[in-house]
């Protein structure tokens, strides 16, 4: 059995490695970015708006349909992330885009992909937004698509299902796709889709009282698809078409993410934009940065988190000591302050008298800043010495004072705007592609208490608000749900070390239910891990597959509650043990969030960062030794 020396040599020889390894990656701009992986529907999809708007290239197609390839799982299918089940629209939209790739619907890995989809439904069950993109190319008939009317534009921000109601990665989306669904376009593809039909009805959904309302709903607004009012229809449109032209981008994103990206090119091109119009050709020449070629391989990415990446990173160079006036802290700092957004976004609609503050997850979403990257950042501000004493001084302060004025009514903190909790927006019949709200959440309201205890903010009504809330969100089990990190690993591992840090002691019956379930849920090699499958109702929180992320998450909360026991020791000899020569880790699974149930991410830098937090707090936390 290893001896606490040599446990502590140990995890101080990873400390060092991991420390010099996650320095080199930084950018000479002063900030970390690392890939943001997800599923292949970003590259079908890249294809398929490429295909409908004309500008299709023979290069590009090869290469992004040589990465979906190497996608494909041995039942014939393509899942959302590492090791997880074929997942029926993510399959049908990868088949689509070989078959614009020229692969034959006879060759054999087109058979096994096409009897997958069959096996799960086949198009009749797939998605809302996977048959929005058949509707679009004659495969699917926009009658038989849930109504989505541009006049939704016109409701007011107090009226029950307004576009603020929907989570701001829905409204962005929603509200291009509105002018998509009233063009009805189709442009033949040169091939057909109809082997992936089964020819049964589609399965019934299951609804509550208030989805079977909007069904009733639906149907009448079908009926007024049919013979619009011309004049309502005309200023839905025409406000519709400044909402998505304002909300564009710099760098030509829309929020930064791929939905709404992609919608509002298509939705300009069918109200008549060119592609040398400034705006599309912004918004293609912005698609460019998103992608990673390598070799043969082409892959898009649904977003960059160089924000998050970096404050991740400097928080982890504290923990693994480094000095706040070190070079690395000083550049990441210094481009962390020139990335505060000081320009009100959507948010401002519910807190319009909020001074702009916070940070966004990306390069360029000034829209939408985010509740959870601004917690980070103040962390790793605090972190670091910027070259401007002032200015660091004074973002922190307006940072702080944005973060607490976003808190929501219950006391919690969601992720991009307040008290967006309208659950009606759940049942109506298009949202099915994921969360379409941004309800307080245990991680995020655990990373701001947090922030706020280190800002010598305890005591403040924000943070015991939110310090109650944390608290009421435990789960019977004993630990916390994780919406943006998976899962009850991600949210144990962010709530246990937030209520120590807000002043409970180690001892207390909540922190110690969490340890005792962290403990049970330990894997025998001494690592943690949680499979994806625990957000759907069939699968276990807390097992898994051990990870460098999920371990460091689970130590991270062992080592605030206090713990020093085996369960702690064997986490980070795990930790220490899996670490590779050069420093990093391997981490193929995917550990990160976009829509539980839906979308998951793998963030390549979670691997580093978050073991290099826990190897350091454990380090620290030892006594010196002679």
């Amino acid at each position: 059995m290893t001896s606490d020396r040599d446990l502590h040599a140990s995890a101080r020889a990873a400390l060092e490695r991991g420390r010099a390894h996650l320095l080199s990656r930084q950018h000479p701009a002063g900030y970390w970015k690392a890939e943001l992986e997800t599923n292949v529907t970003m590259d079908a999809e890249d294809l398929l708006m490429r295909e409908f708007l004309g500008i299709r290239t023979e290069e590009e197609t090869a290469l992004a349909a040589n990465w979906v390839r190497q996608q494909q799982q041995p039942d014939g299918g393509f899942a959302n992330f590492h090791g997880g089940p074929s997942n029926l629209s993510t399959t049908i939209e990868a088949y689509a885009a070989l078959r614009l790739a020229g692969d034959p619907a006879d060759a054999e890995h087109m058979k096994r992909a096409r009897e997958c989809a069959l096996g799960l439904g086949g198009i009749e069950n797939s998605r809302v937004f996977t048959r929005i993109w058949l509707a679009l190319f004659g495969e699917w008939s926009w009658l038989d698509l849930p109504a989505l009317p541009p006049e939704v534009i016109l409701l007011p921000a107090w009226f029950p299902l307004n576009i603020y109601d929907f989570a701001c990665w829905a409204r962005q989306t929603i509200v291009p796709l509105t002018v998509v669904a009233a063009h009805r376009p189709s442009r033949p593809l040169p091939f057909s889709l109809s082997e992936l039909r089964t020819g049964m009805p589609r399965a019934p959904r299951t609804l509550s009282r208030w989805g079977r309302r909007f069904q009733r709903l639906d149907r009448a607004l079908h009926a007024y698809e049919r013979h619009p009012l011309r004049p309502l229809r005309g200023l839905a449109m025409k406000l519709a078409t400044e909402w998505i032209i304002r909300r564009q981008e710099s760098d030509g994103c829309w929020g930064g993410i791929q939905p709404p990206w992609v919608y509002s090119l298509l939705a300009l091109h069918l109200l008549g934009y060119p592609m040398d119009h400034p705006v599309m050709a912004r918004g293609l020449a912005g698609l460019e940065r998103f992608l990673i070629v390598e070799g043969d391989l082409r892959r898009l990415e649904a977003c960059q988190s160089p924000v998050w990446d970096t404050a991740l990173a400097m928080v982890a160079l504290r923990d693994a000591g480094v000095a706040p006036e070190h070079p690395a802290m000083a550049r990441g700092a210094d481009w962390l302050l020139r990335e505060e957004i000081r320009v009100p976004g959507d948010w401002a609609v519910r807190r319009p008298r909020l001074e702009p503050s916070g940070w966004a997850f990306e390069f360029d979403n000034d829209n939408y800043p985010d509740i959870d990257d601004t917690a980070e950042v103040i962390l790793a501000l605090r972190a670091a010495q910027a070259g401007d004493p002032e200015a660091h001084a004074a973002a922190i302060r307006r940072a702080t004072a944005w973060t607490e004025g976003m808190q929501c009514r219950d006391g919690g903190f969601a992720a991009f705007d307040a008290d967006n909790t309208r659950a009606l927006c759940r049942e109506l019949p298009f949202c099915d592609f994921g969360e379409v709200i941004d309800p307080p959440s245990a991680d995020v309201t655990a990373h701001v208490l947090e922030t706020l205890a280190l800002e010598g903010r305890t005591q403040t009504p924000a943070a015991q608000r939110a310090l109650a809330w944390l608290l009421k969100a435990q789960e019977p089990r004993g630990s916390w749900f994780g919406r943006w990190g998976a899962n009850h690993l991600y949210g144990t591992g962010a709530a246990v070390p937030a209520l120590v840090a807000a002043g409970l002691p180690p001892g207390h019956p909540a922190i110690a239910h969490a340890i005792r379930w962290l403990v049970r849920v330990q894997n025998d090699d001494g690592g943690f891990g949680e499979d994806l499958r625990s957000y759907d109702k069939g699968g276990e929180p807390g097992l898994g597959a051990s990870t460098p992320s999920q371990t460091a998450w689970a130590l991270l909360a062992l080592l605030a509650a206090g713990e020093r026991g085996a369960p702690t020791q064997r986490a980070v000899a795990w930790l220490a043990g899996a670490q590779r020569a050069d420093g990093d880790w391997d981490e193929p699974h995917f550990t990160g969030t976009g829509f539980p149930g839906d979308f998951y991410i793998r963030y390549h830098l979670y691997r580093l960062s978050f073991p290099l937090m826990a190897l350091g707090r454990f380090v620290a936390s030892e006594p010196a030794r002679s």
